[in-house]
């Protein structure tokens, strides 16, 4: 043991040098690089807010004159009833001194101001697309930001005048002056000209004033001229300061904001952390060798341990402990090895006890899915049946759905007997349309209290598969009372049949709400649903009954037009149709 001590280390000592180096030069590189990239992502990270922040303050307000436009479509409005909604407007936004409506030939219609209106219609009104004109900014008479903005207004799809609006932009200028890095740095909006809007240092808005344009600036003087990119770049300032710029674009205005901020500010963490980084690897180089021997004396017996029962729990055997002596990491980390056994031990007992509640919650969720419906059929038709008993017709109905319903419940609860050991489904020539037909008997007193037009629309002549009646009928019943569901009153559902290239095609098609096309991938997955109530098994069951019979079922559906459920199944031969008939 001394021995590979001494060689452990003379290796160490020997090693570890070189790549102490190695590791400190590349270090302090990354180190620099990435405190860089960390300081432009910073800056950029608040450029892009104060970008979104600025859009939303000038859409919100553009979307404050489409409103108003809106309000004023009506044409019973007289005009003093639209100078007092203009007048109301002027008075809850502030930020907007004028709005003026005009008709198509640039007449002024109603104003806000009591006195003639001091705007005009520009001399290019918005277009066919209906979009905003937002005038270039100007500097007002107070040294303030402002703009026009008109709208169209509408009736009835034909333009019949505009909506002329001047909004005040100083909000801009408090929200630029709000922004803030460290001592020195301040943000600043420029239009797509390169013009300057608005500036967060005091001592630069005179610039402002002037309508100044940054033709020095390396991302958005003239040689810059796309206002849909960033970027970053270190420049030397008009002051002879070198300055760090971060641009961000404002992209439905045009704009751009710039986050200025002295270099030296900026990278004055990373120059204190190369420099704590270069005397901690110094001080690192001088206390390996002596480490290293005081490390070796405990290092390869707590290995060889942990090896060990690391080996005897990938055998499975969860047992194994280790026993590690002392108060270190080894000792901390066979401590942990031994409660990461005993967790291992607890988990498999709990994974098996848990695997035997899902499988229970399973098969109880399938029974629940699975009487549902025809206890409330049979309880509907009972409260039915206290009204229309003297109904010889209907109560010959009410006891032929009894019969079929309570048959379903017995043929679940058979299966529910079988569930260890499941039996196949019965195959025999079904008829189509009659299955249909009797299909839509079950459900026509649900859909007719639903206020659902439910109607079937079946091929002229017969349709034979290979299935099982009572399988289908599952099948039947959950589409159509998904469809009825999903069908708001006064809608329809069509239960229809069709032989098409020796297929049997089989749809449900509903007027409901749709289902979102994100959705539709999941909808056949096990307790997937896009109703607020149920549990999301009546389409999976209804999915692997298909395909158990030899059967595809897809779905297409639109969001508010509706949904179809298409299900296609192998024909069986006219000839075969009779023999088992027959039969």
């Amino acid at each position: 043991m001394s021995t590979i001590r001494a060689r452990l280390v003379v290796l160490v000592a020997a090693a570890a040098i070189a790549p102490l180096l190695a590791y400190g030069l590349v270090s302090i590189y990354l180190l620099r690089k990435g405190t860089r990239e960390s300081v432009i992502n910073g800056a950029a990270i608040v450029a892009q807010r104060a970008s979104e922040q600025i859009d939303r303050y000038v859409s919100h307000n553009i979307e404050l004159v489409q409103a108003l436009a809106a309000d004023l479509r009506h044409t019973g409005l007289e005009t003093w009833q639209q100078e007092r909604i203009l007048r109301n407007y002027v008075l809850t936004f502030p930020e907007f001194r004028e709005l003026t409506l005009f008709d198509v030939a640039g007449k002024s219609i109603a104003s806000s101001r009591l006195t003639a209106p001091n705007l005009a219609l520009t001399p290019t009104p918005p277009g066919p697309d209906a979009s905003p004109v937002v005038a270039p900014i100007e500097i007002d008479d107070d040294l303030l930001p402002m703009t026009v903005i008109t709208v169209r207004v509408e009736q009835a799809g034909q333009v019949v005048g505009y909506l002329v609006g001047e909004l005040q932009l100083e909000e801009l200028w408090r929200l630029v002056d709000r922004i803030k890095i460290k001592q020195h740095g301040f943000a600043m909006v420029v239009d797509g000209q390169g013009r300057l809007l608005a500036h967060g240092n005091a001592d630069e808005k005179v610039r402002v004033a002037r309508g100044e344009l940054l033709t020095e600036h390396p991302l958005i003087g003239p040689t810059q001229p796309d206002v849909e990119r960033g970027g970053a770049a270190e420049y030397t300032a008009p002051n002879g300061e070198q300055m760090l710029s971060v641009v961000q674009p404002i992209p439905n205005l045009g704009w751009r904001v710039a986050i200025e901020q002295p270099t030296e500010e900026a990278f004055e963490l990373a120059r204190g952390l190369e420099e704590f980084l270069t005397y901690t690897i110094g001080f690192a180089l001088l206390c390996t060798i002596g480490i290293a021997w005081f490390w070796s004396r405990s290092f390869l017996r707590p290995i060889v341990d942990l090896m060990r029962g690391t080996r005897a729990l990938s055998e499975g055997r969860l047992h194994e402990r280790v026993s590690i002596t002392g108060r270190d990491e080894f000792s901390q980390l066979g401590d942990a090895f031994n409660l990461m056994a005993d967790r291992l031990a607890a988990l498999q007992a709990e994974a098996v006890k848990q695997e035997r509640q899902a499988t229970f919650g399973r098969v109880a969720a399938g029974l629940v899915h699975d009487l549902a419906h025809p206890i409330q059929n049979i309880g509907n038709n009972c409260k039915l049946m206290l009204k229309m008993y003297d109904d010889p017709e209907y109560r010959d109905t009410f006891r032929r759905l009894v019969e079929r319903e309570f048959s379903a419940i017995k043929r679940l609860l058979e299966d529910l007997r079988n569930l260890g050991r499941p039996i196949p489904l019965e195959r025999f020539p079904v008829d189509v349309n009659r299955s249909l037909t009797e299909a839509a008997e079950r459900m026509a007193l649900l859909a007719q209290q639903s206020g659902v037009n439910l109607r079937v629309e079946l091929e002229d002549e017969s349709l034979f598969i290979e299935g099982d009646l009572f399988a289908l009928g599952r099948v039947y019943r959950n589409l159509l009372l998904n469809s009825v569901q999903a069908t708001a009153p006064g809608g329809s559902i069509v239960l229809s049949s069709l032989r098409r290239d020796g297929a049997v095609i089989i749809r449900v098609t509903d007027t409901g709400c749709g289902i979102a096309p994100e959705r539709l991938s999941a909808i056949f997955d096990d307790y997937t649903t896009t109703k607020r109530r149920g549990l999301g098994l009546g389409l999976a069951i209804s999915k692997k009954i298909v395909e158990q019979l030899g059967g595809t079922i897809q779905v297409a559906s639109e969001v508010g037009k509706g949904t179809t459920f298409t299900l296609a199944f192998p024909a069986l031969a006219v000839e075969r149709q009779m023999m088992a008939m027959q039969a």
